[in-house]
């Protein structure tokens, strides 16, 4: 196949990008960063330099087979993601030849869509108010677009929620790891579970690698799967506080480790207890996690966070 990342040199997109070019197919990168184009080259990913939301990239449209949105920042807010897909969608009518097969358009969402749920399991295709109503603040929007695109009359639309990432330089993990290096102590944004918060809670996981090889299933059978939303993460939860504790004894800092006022959105976010269980693609896509899981691999994760900032 022929597939674009956007947002390549992101934690998801450069992870899924190696793994599609592993995986033998033609891929092609974008990023903003020249720098971080030399470093796709490298991976064998051909580097497309430039704004995501820019026509510099769509002279590939006619012939690619699989988009696949990753991109983060100002450009995974509500405004960019429809103005985006709505652009991609036109490119899409007037640059591919009459009787061509719709193009594949995969976009990065995210668990915390479900909101918290009393501590129930939410799976793939438990019901999301489209309102956003019982959706995380930061993410209210999300529900409205993610049907935008299944429901796409030009694009073959499949969505993907990754619950929370960890692996190598950390990602939403990582921003823990960057408040212990820093202060020499382990804190977590957290409030009482009563409120939906995830003191004593449970945390949704997934490893970098593991959200990667979702992609290459996702993107080879993209003809098949148009029109769903797959929820991707660990067959298991995994407890906060044990995974908090673990970390203040591998670290060898003083203890005890600490919860801490949310005091914006994202951190608001970090503290909902969003405890899912999906299906789909170990049935529909035969994917299945095999990287340790987060406290299992946690002393290795460490170090490997350390490398990657020192």
């Amino acid at each position: 196949m022929k597939v674009l990342v956007l947002g390549a040199s992101g934690f998801i997109g450069f992870s899924a990008a190696q793994a599609l070019s592993r995986a033998g197919h033609v891929v092609y990168g974008q990023t903003r960063s020249p720098e971080k184009a030399k470093r796709l080259a490298a991976e064998e990913i051909h580097p497309i330099t430039c704004s995501a939301n820019s026509t510099d990239w769509h002279h590939l449209i006619p012939t690619l087979d699989v988009i696949i949105n990753t991109l983060g920042g100002e450009a995974s807010y509500p405004d960019s993601v429809r103005a985006l897909l709505n652009s991609v969608a036109e490119a899409a009518k007037t640059l591919r030849p009459p009787g061509s097969p719709k193009l594949s358009w995969i976009y990065t969402s995210g668990t915390w869509v479900h909101g918290f749920n009393g501590g129930e399991l939410n799976s793939d295709t438990t019901p999301v108010d489209l309102s956003g109503s019982h959706s995380v603040e930061l993410v209210k929007w999300r529900p409205a677009c993610e049907q935008e695109v299944i429901k796409s009359e030009v694009l073959n639309g499949i969505v993907v929620r990754p619950s929370l990432l960890y692996g190598r330089s950390g990602s939403i993990i990582g921003l823990m790891f960057d408040r212990l290096k820093k202060t020499g102590k382990v804190t977590w944004p957290g409030k009482p579970k009563s409120g939906g918060g995830l003191q004593g809670g449970r945390l949704s996981l997934i490893h970098q690698d593991d959200l990667a090889d979702f992609y290459v299933r996702a993107a080879e059978k993209a003809p098949l799967i148009g029109g769903l939303i797959f929820d991707v993460s660990n067959d298991v939860t995994e407890s906060l506080d044990y995974f908090l504790q673990r970390m203040v004894d591998i670290a060898g800092v003083q203890g005890p480790y600490e919860y801490t006022e949310p005091q914006n959105v994202f951190e608001l976010a970090i503290s909902t207890e969003v405890l899912v269980k999906p299906y789909l693609a170990r049935s529909v896509l035969g994917w299945q996690p095999k990287k340790l899981g987060l406290i299992d691999g946690l002393e290795l994760y460490w170090k490997a966070y350390l490398a990657s900032v020192e």
